[in-house]
C-alpha cells in the first residue's frame, strides 16, 4: 500500500477576502503526486488587491435567509379609500424550483399493502389464504412470536420450502397485525376539539306526550234534495242581510266602516308596541335632559351670588321655554300646577280678542321633557280657564269661550272631554272666566264652580255620566236699576271675571266683575251679597286669598293697580301702581308676604312686603318683544320657580334668586321658628302698622 502524504493547503484570494481550502479539500493521489503538485503554478490576476495578513485573516459572516432576492420590493397598488397609490409591504417570497405530479405508491404504505394483498388473492396462492385468520389466532401468535422464530431457524435444510413458507406466513401476519388501527371518525353532530376552549352544549331533543283527542265516527248520506235545501237556506240568509243593510242610513254605514277599521287597526297592533311606549318616553326624557343639561344644573344648584351685594333686590333666572307649534298663535289663558306631580303643569290656550276667536288647546308639560307636551287636547272653542283636582290629579276642568264647561280625564287616551255641558244642561251664555274644584258633596259626587260674564255663578255636579248645574248666585249691580215697560225695574247684570274661595270658610268666596267691584258672597245666600268693595276703575282680572292669613286677599286690574285687602275693612291696605295693565297675580306658597304680578308691557314684578312695603324688589322684563304681553303667572308649590305665559303661546320657567325667597334668620341662642303661625304674625305686624296710620289720619 502506498503511504499517503498530507495534502498541501493552498489559498486563493478573491476580491478583498481570502478564500482558503480546508484540509479535507485536498485529493489523495498515489505515487508521483508531489511531482504533479510541484509542477502546478498559481496564476495571479493582474488587478488583484494586495492585502495585509490582518485583512486576509478577517472573517465575513453571511446569514442565509428564506427571502427571495429576486422578489420585487416596490410593488404599489391603488387605494380607493385614500385615493393614492400605496406600497405593498408583504411580497410572496416562495420560489418553486421543481414540482411533479406522480402516481407511484410506496410498498410500505397502507395502499401498497392493500394492492399487494389484492394481487395475491387474484393469483389464488395458498400463502394469501393463510393470511385470513381469526382474531383469536392473531392474539395467540402475538404471545409466542419468538418460539416460532426459533423453530424456523432450527429447521433442517431438507425442510427448506416449508420453513420458507412458514417464515413468509409469520412475516405477513406480523405485517398485517402491525397495521395502524383505523382512525375513529369524529361525531359530526357533537364534536369539539381538545384544543378549543369554547364549550359546545350538547343538542337535546324536547318531546311532550299528550292524550289523543277524542274521535267519533260519523256517517251520513247526502242526496240531491238535501243539497238543494241547503242552497235555498243560504240564499234566504243573504237576502235578509241585504235588506238590513238597505235599512241602515249612509251615516250609520260610514260609522260602521270606521269602527271596523279601528277594530282591525287595534287588532293589528301588537302588545309589544304598547310596552315600547313607556321605554321610548323614558329615553326621550333622558335625551332632553342631556340636551338641556346646563338648564337642569341651573335649576337644581345655581344661586345668584350677586344678591349679597344688592340692596335687598332680587333677579329672575330664565330656565326652560315651553312651546308647541300647534298652539303658536294662541294666547296662554290659564296656568295651573298639578297638586301631586310637582314637575307637571297644565296650560290653557285661547284668545282674549273678541274678533279673533277660533280654536283652543289644553296642553300638559313636564319639566322633565321641555321639548314636547305630555298630553295634548284640542277643542273647537278657546279655553279661557282651567283647574286640576287636588285629590284626583288626572281630572282637569276647563271653561270655554262659548260658555261651556268640560272635564278631561288624562287616563283616557282619546282627545275628547269625558264630560261636557250643553245648551240643554244650562251652559253659560258668555265666556267662562274662572273654574274651581270644590269638595265633594254629601253624596261624594265631584263638584266644581264656574263664573261667567253672563252674571251667573254656577255649581256643577257630576252625576254618573252627566253634568247637573245649580245657579248659586246672579250678580246684580246694586243701585243701577232702570224702569222698563209697565213700571218693571230692570237690574243691571254684573259681569263676573274672577273668583276665589276662602281657604278655611267653605261657604265664603269673592267675585270680581268687569265693573271693577268685588263682591263677598256666600253659597247659602243667592239674593244678597255679604259685602261689596269698590276695588278698581276697570275690570278685575284676578282675585286671590292669602294662603296663610284668613283675612287678607289680593286683587289686580287693568287699571294698572294691585291692591291688598283686609276683608273686614272696605278700603285697601296696600296699593301698588305698576304703570301697565296687570294681567295676573299670585301669592308665593312659602311666604305670606311674597307675591308676583305680571303686566302687559312684558314685565314680571315680585314683591316682599316684609322687606319693602312700597315697591317691588324685582322688576324684570321676561319676554323679548315689546308687543308681546304677559297674561298669567303661577308659583310652583315646592321648587323656587315661577311659570309665566304670554299671548304668543309661550310659557317661560324662571328661578327666583335668594333675595326673593328670604326665610327668617337664626338668632343667637334661639331656634328659627317656621310654619303658618310665623307667617301669619309677620303679615299681621304689617297690617297693624297700616291700621295705626289710618286711625291717626
Amino acid at each position: 500500500m502506498p503511504q499517503k502524504q498530507p495534502p498541501r493547503r493552498q489559498s486563493f484570494s478573491v476580491g478583498r477576502g481570502a478564500r482558503r481550502r480546508d484540509e479535507d479539500s485536498g485529493t489523495d493521489v498515489g505515487e508521483g503526486a508531489d511531482e504533479w503538485a510541484q509542477s502546478k503554478a498559481t496564476v495571479r490576476p493582474p488587478d488583484q488587491l494586495e492585502l495585509t495578513d490582518a485583512e486576509l485573516k478577517e472573517e465575513f459572516t453571511r446569514i442565509l435567509t428564506a427571502n427571495n432576492p429576486h422578489a420585487p420590493q416596490n410593488i404599489v397598488r391603488y387605494s380607493f379609500k385614500e385615493g393614492t397609490y400605496k406600497l405593498i409591504g408583504v411580497v410572496n417570497q416562495l420560489a418553486v424550483h421543481f414540482s411533479q405530479v406522480g402516481n407511484l405508491v410506496p410498498k410500505d404504505s397502507d395502499e401498497g399493502r392493500r394492492q399487494h394483498y389484492r394481487d395475491e388473492l387474484a393469483a389464488g396462492s395458498q400463502e394469501s389464504t393463510k393470511v385470513v385468520i381469526s382474531e383469536t389466532e392473531i392474539f395467540e401468535e402475538e404471545e409466542e412470536p419468538k418460539e416460532a422464530e426459533a423453530e424456523t431457524e432450527a429447521g433442517s435444510q431438507t425442510d427448506m420450502p416449508v420453513a420458507e413458507a412458514a417464515a413468509k406466513v409469520t412475516e405477513e401476519e406480523l405485517m398485517t397485525h402491525k397495521q395502524p388501527k383505523e382512525r375513529k371518525l369524529t361525531n359530526q353532530f357533537n364534536f369539539s376539539e381538545r384544543a378549543s376552549q369554547t364549550l359546545n352544549n350538547p343538542l337535546r331533543d324536547r318531546e311532550c306526550q299528550m292524550e289523543p283527542p277524542p274521535r267519533t265516527n260519523f256517517s251520513a248520506t247526502a242526496n240531491q234534495w238535501e243539497i238543494y235545501d241547503a242552497y235555498i237556506e243560504e240564499l234566504e240568509k243573504q237576502e235578509k242581510t241585504k235588506e238590513k243593510e238597505k235599512a241602515k242610513t249612509p251615516v250609520a254605514k260610514k260609522m260602521g266602516k270606521m269602527t271596523m277599521r279601528k277594530m282591525t287597526s287595534m287588532e293589528s297592533q301588537s302588545d309589544d308596541i304598547s310596552k315600547v311606549t313607556q321605554a321610548a318616553k323614558i329615553v326621550e326624557r333622558m335625551v332632553n335632559q342631556n340636551t338641556y343639561d346646563d338648564v337642569a344644573q341651573d335649576f337644581k344648584y345655581y344661586e345668584d351670588a350677586a344678591d349679597e351685594y344688592r340692596d335687598q333686590e332680587g333677579t329672575l333666572l330664565p330656565l326652560w321655554k315651553f312651546q308647541n307649534d300647534k298652539a303658536k298663535r294662541l294666547a296662554v289663558t290659564a296656568l295651573c300646577w298639578n297638586p301631586k306631580y310637582n314637575d307637571l303643569f297644565a296650560v290653557g290656550h285661547g284668545s282674549y280678542d273678541f274678533m279673533k276667536q277660533s280654536r283652543g288647546m289644553l296642553l300638559l308639560y313636564s319639566m322633565k321633557n321641555p321639548s314636547f307636551p305630555e298630553y295634548i287636547f284640542s277643542s273647537e272653542s278657546g279655553i279661557m280657564c282651567l283647574d286640576v283636582h287636588a285629590d284626583h290629579p288626572y281630572l282637569v276642568v276647563v271653561g270655554y269661550y262659548d260658555g261651556n264647561v268640560a272635564i278631561y280625564n288624562l287616563k283616557k287616551p282619546h282627545s275628547q272631554p269625558s264630560f261636557c255641558s250643553s245648551a240643554k244642561s244650562g251652559k253659560h251664555t258668555d265666556p267662562v272666566w274662572q273654574v274651581r274644584w270644590q269638595k265633594d258633596d254629601m253624596d261624594n259626587n265631584l263638584n266644581f264652580f264656574s263664573v261667567s260674564s253672563d252674571g251667573r255663578i254656577v255649581s256643577w255636579t257630576l252625576l254618573k255620566s252627566e253634568l247637573v248645574h245649580t245657579d248659586v248666585i246672579k250678580l246684580k249691580v246694586e243701585g243701577n236699576t232702570t224702569d222698563g215697560l209697565d213700571g218693571l225695574q230692570l237690574h243691571t247684570v254684573g259681569c263676573g271675571t274672577a273668583f276665589d274661595f276662602h281657604k278655611e270658610i267653605d261657604y265664603m268666596f269673592l267675585v270680581g266683575t268687569e265693573e271693577g267691584k268685588i263682591y263677598k258672597c256666600s253659597k247659602s245666600y243667592s239674593s244678597k251679597f255679604l259685602d261689596t268693595y269698590d276695588a278698581h276703575n276697570m275690570a278685575v282680572d284676578a282675585v286671590s286669598w292669602n294662603p296663610y292669613h284668613t283675612k287678607v286677599f289680593m286683587s289686580c286690574s287693568s287699571d294698572w293697580t294691585v291692591k291688598i285687602w283686609d276683608h273686614t275693612i272696605k278700603t285697601p291696605m296696600f296699593i301698588y301702581d305698576l304703570n301697565s295693565a296687570v294681567g295676573d297675580v299670585a301669592w308665593a306658597p312659602y311666604s305670606s308676604t311674597v307675591f308676583a304680578a305680571v303686566t302687559t308691557n312684558g314685565k314680571t314684578h315680585v314683591f316682599d312686603l316684609s322687606i319693602n312695603k312700597y315697591e317691588a324688589i324685582c322688576n324684570q322684563p321676561v319676554v323679548a318683544k315689546k308687543k308681546n304681553k304677559i297674561t298669567h303667572v303661577q308659583f310652583n308649590p315646592i321648587h323656587p320657580i315661577i311659570i309665566v305665559g304670554d299671548d304668543r303661546g309661550h310659557v317661560i320657567c324662571l328661578k327666583l334668586s335668594p333675595n326673593l325667597r328670604k326665610m327668617p334668620k337664626e338668632k343667637k341662642g334661639q331656634e328659627v321658628q317656621k310654619g303658618p303661625a310665623v307667617e301669619i304674625a309677620k303679615l299681621d305686624k304689617l297690617l297693624n302698622l297700616v291700621r295705626e296710620v289710618k286711625t291717626k289720619t
